[in-house]
């Protein structure tokens, strides 16, 4: 927003820029930035995931801009983006009702995506293919900025902004949309044990051919070769790498697709899992660690306790989260999981204010040299938010706490 409101300034003449006219022109030229940064993120390119340090901050990052850019369009519609003093003119002449049309169209279109993209109650496998429109709808976006009458030349410092973004994301959701599914990374496979508990289960598969290559702390999409379950869905890996290539993955029914695919999956069925995403992962430098796992959070844990080249497993105190009677997989399977490793296991089902988790939070980190701990976590929202609080009160900062976003949606 930063650039694109200096860029703003530099196509208007200075007396103008404490203006109505300004505001609006830079919130436009912001939001359509912020729509085209947007489209861009949504491709999943690996060196996108990397500069953020992790796709579940890509998406996170991908949500937001969305949400600013309706923010700025509706500030860029309600005032008028012109002024006596500039020089305007079209980039591309079209007749005026279409001009119009292509105006309110726009504002639609963006208003619609970011509407379906933070509604929760619609059906996954809907939302999934609305949402798809965006980069169909983010052409008409750009149909409006090149249609009005603007003191932005295509040439200019600013034209050169947005039209290169908007090529970049022109080609960033023909990937997605087109060739994602050819080329991205993944391999097929076979669904080859499966464990139920309470509205959950763990799937594990099998490679038939182009295994996935994953570090345990990894996530990826799981799309089942299964009418009603063909839709790509992210899951924490909750295996490590192993010599067959076997994959498995701890699901909640938690929504519409998860409820089905807990309920509807049996060994035979076929899949495609697109692999590895994300970076949490353990940090071997780190002398003394925290895990605390919230729910189906427990997954990563899992799989950092299932890989079998690691080490240093007798300086872990693992807190696990969880409700009575809805543990998957049960309290007692990873009781022993974590007694075969060495770990220290704190079940917790009183939640994190409780003194079963704050007891022995504060009795570890007044007896551990800061510069070694780290803290791991991967739960709910508010579980992550009580660790924060009480870190804070050890005057912990907060980049000694890393975690893996709950959800993407």
């Amino acid at each position: 927003m930063v650039v694109s409101l200096i860029l703003t300034l530099l196509e208007v003449p200075s007396e103008t820029w404490p203006s109505l006219a300004t505001l609006s022109l830079a919130s436009g030229i912001s939001a359509l930035a912020l729509m085209a940064s947007a489209a861009i993120l949504a491709a999943r390119w690996q060196v996108i995931e990397g500069i953020f340090g992790g796709l579940d901050r890509v998406y996170d990052a991908h949500k937001w801009l969305g949400v600013w850019a309706l923010v700025l369009a509706s500030v860029h519609l309600l005032f008028k983006a012109g002024d006596p003093l500039w020089q305007v003119e079209p980039i591309l002449g079209l007749p005026p009702v279409w001009t119009r049309f292509v105006r309110q169209a726009s504002f639609v279109a963006l208003m619609g995506i970011v509407i379906l993209a933070l509604n929760r109650n619609i059906p996954y496998r809907v939302w999934r293919w609305w949402h798809r429109l965006s980069g169909p709808l983010f052409l008409v976006v750009i149909a409006h900025w090149l249609s009005i009458k603007s003191p932005v030349g295509l040439s200019s410092p600013a034209g050169l902004w947005l039209t290169g973004l908007s090529a970049l994301a022109v080609i960033a959701a023909a990937y997605k949309l087109l060739l994602y599914p050819l080329v991205a990374r993944h391999g097929h496979y076979k669904v080859v044990n499966v464990s139920r508990g309470s509205a959950a289960a763990e799937i594990e598969l099998e490679p038939v051919s182009h295994r996935a290559r994953f570090h345990a702390g990894h996530f990826g999409f799981l799309r089942m070769r299964v009418d009603g379950l063909r839709e790509p869905h992210p899951f924490t890996i909750a295996s490590a790498p192993s010599g067959e290539g076997r994959i498995s993955f701890v699901i909640r029914a938690l929504g519409d697709y998860t409820t089905e695919l807990v309920s509807r999956v049996e060994p035979g069925m076929h899949a495609d899992v697109y692999a590895p995403y994300g970076r949490f992962e353990r940090k071997p430098e780190c002398k003394r660690e925290i895990w605390i796992g919230g729910g189906v959070g427990i997954s990563p844990f899992i799989a950092w306790m299932r890989d079998e080249e690691a080490s240093r497993f007798d300086q872990v105190t693992l807190f696990y989260f969880y409700t009575p009677g809805r543990a998957f997989p049960d309290v007692s399977v990873l009781q022993a999981m974590a007694q075969k490793r060495g770990i220290e296991f704190v079940p917790v089902s009183t939640g994190p204010a409780s003194e079963a988790f704050t007891g022995r939070f504060d009795e570890i980190v007044n007896s551990t040299d800061v510069s070694s701990l780290d803290i791991a976590v991967c739960g709910p929202k508010g579980l992550l938010g009580a660790v924060r609080r009480a870190a804070n009160e050890h005057g912990l900062p907060n980049r000694l706490i890393r975690h893996e976003l709950f959800a993407f949606r």
